[in-house]
């Protein structure tokens, strides 16, 4: 084929790309778009916030017909990490892959006398999504489940010392609800007692303490992206970490446990892809089929990095208005003395929380139950959430599951029976609010006798 008739076919291609991306901004400003009616419009918790610039990078990538990782999820990658302010970061397909993947590293035979081998302790938090423990049950450990505070619902730091003894190797806990836990104090404790620690930031993207980033304080750090999170990317995850070595494990479980770091596609970074000798394998055999670990496949694909790429352009905002959905409810309920029948949330000291959602825990001594109370707010259309798994050693799960408690789980089983929360993500809006505002209110003057 000629030069020009190449040059003509790609400027072509280039053409019908740009149209096709031009006519999805039509295409996603035509949709209907359904108006907020009071009492009739479900308020959900949790949701995802897209427009025409996440359905447009997601058509770019999908027009690449490269259907696994590639262009975007180098992209995203790269802008997580600044934003982030860590030096690396590896995306998944979740964050619950992404605490399996952070956890399963730090088994690595590579890590020598430093790998969490089976039967250790790490310990851990009960009030808690699950998948913030199975990984450490998954490989054959033991939680030590220490209790929360009530208000943050967070670790209780003061317990923590107490819970390390000769098999405890690591600490792996969440910012609950986007609201920060100690990380000064929890990583200076895993420092002097050379700990692991994990920071399961899967609700809390965008929050600070002490003016850095959450994800920063660990030797690893997880992210979800799913739509109920502060970003999304459909499914997703990332794990994030500021040392190469940990990163590059995570890299190999990830990746059906191979020793080869090639990206996809991609042939010889090594410069000796044949002249490798690992175990038993003779001299020579080829280093993309050389399996260090027993990993997985989870990789996510460039179409879902895409996405990635265009919600991160809009977290800043995103981030706002969850604050604001978040002081608006706060502000409201405090004047109309709601305080007496209700534990109110508070950030915890010197952080800047990214509010996953709007905890309330009903007080001791009030006439209210939660059953009663979280179903009149569903019947009225404001969407509702329990704290998770409440307390996990009471699910069917952990039935069989060897795991220590320290100091007892008081506030835990409280949290188990009271607590619940309502949304603040981003597609709630000033009216969406009040009316929120005006259903506690009626709530309060239907239940209370």
């Amino acid at each position: 084929m000629r030069r020009d008739a190449m040059t003509t076919d790609l400027e072509t291609h280039e053409e019908y790309r740009r149209k096709i991306l031009d006519l999805s901004k039509e295409y996603f400003d035509a949709r209907s778009k359904s108006l907020f009616v009071p009492g009739r419009t479900h308020i959900p918790c949790t949701g995802k916030l897209v427009d025409s610039e996440d359905l447009r990078y997601l058509l770019d990538a999908s027009l690449d017909l490269w259907l696994t990782t590639g262009r975007y999820a180098e992209l995203f990658q790269d802008q997580l990490t600044d934003y982030a302010g860590v030096q690396f970061s590896r995306l998944t397909v979740s964050g619950s892959a992404a605490n399996l993947l952070a956890f399963s590293a730090l088994t690595s035979w590579r890590l020598n006398a430093r790998r969490i081998e089976p039967g250790s302790e790490v310990i851990a938090t009960a009030a808690a999504f699950p998948t913030t423990v199975a990984p450490i049950v998954q490989n054959g450990c033991v939680p030590v489940f220490v209790d929360v505070d009530m208000g943050t619902y967070n670790i209780n730091v003061n317990r923590l010392a107490d819970a390390i003894g000769p098999k405890t190797r690591a600490i792996m806990v969440a910012h609950t609800l986007g609201n920060p836990f100690d990380a000064l104090a929890v990583s200076q404790l895993a420092r002097e007692h050379d700990l692991y620690l994990i920071e399961d930031c899967c609700d809390a993207l965008g929050a600070r303490v002490d003016g850095r980033g959450v994800g920063t304080f660990g030797t690893l750090a997880t992210l979800s992206f799913y739509p109920a999170h502060q970003i999304t990317m459909g499914e997703g995850g990332a794990v994030m970490g500021n040392a190469s070595w940990p990163i590059k494990l995570v890299e190999s479980f990830r990746d059906w446990g191979r020793d080869c770091w090639c990206a996809p596609g991609v042939e010889n970074t090594c410069g000796q892809r044949f002249d490798w000798q690992l175990g038993d394998l003779p001299h020579g055999y080829d280093h993309k089929y050389i399996y260090s670990h027993l990993g997985y496949n989870l990789k996510p694909t460039d179409m879902q990095a895409a996405i990635g790429v265009g919600q991160l352009e809009k977290l800043p905002s995103f981030i706002t208005r969850r604050r604001e959905n978040f002081d608006v409810l706060k502000k409201g309920l405090q004047k109309e003395g709601f305080e007496e029948h209700f534990v109110f949330p508070e950030a915890m000291q010197n952080s800047e929380p990214s509010w996953f959602g709007f905890p309330l825990t009903i007080r001791q001594g009030s006439p209210l139950k939660r059953r009663e109370v979280v179903t009149y707010l569903e019947d009225h259309m404001v969407g509702t959430r329990l704290l998770f798994g409440g307390n996990l050693t009471r699910q069917p799960a952990f039935k069989d599951v060897d795991y220590r408690v320290v100091g007892g789980l008081a506030t835990t089983d409280e949290i188990m029976e009271n607590t619940f929360w309502v949304g603040v993500w981003p597609g709630i809006g000033r009216d969406e609010r009040h009316y929120m505002l005006e259903t506690f209110g009626s709530m309060i003057r239907t239940l209370l006798p």
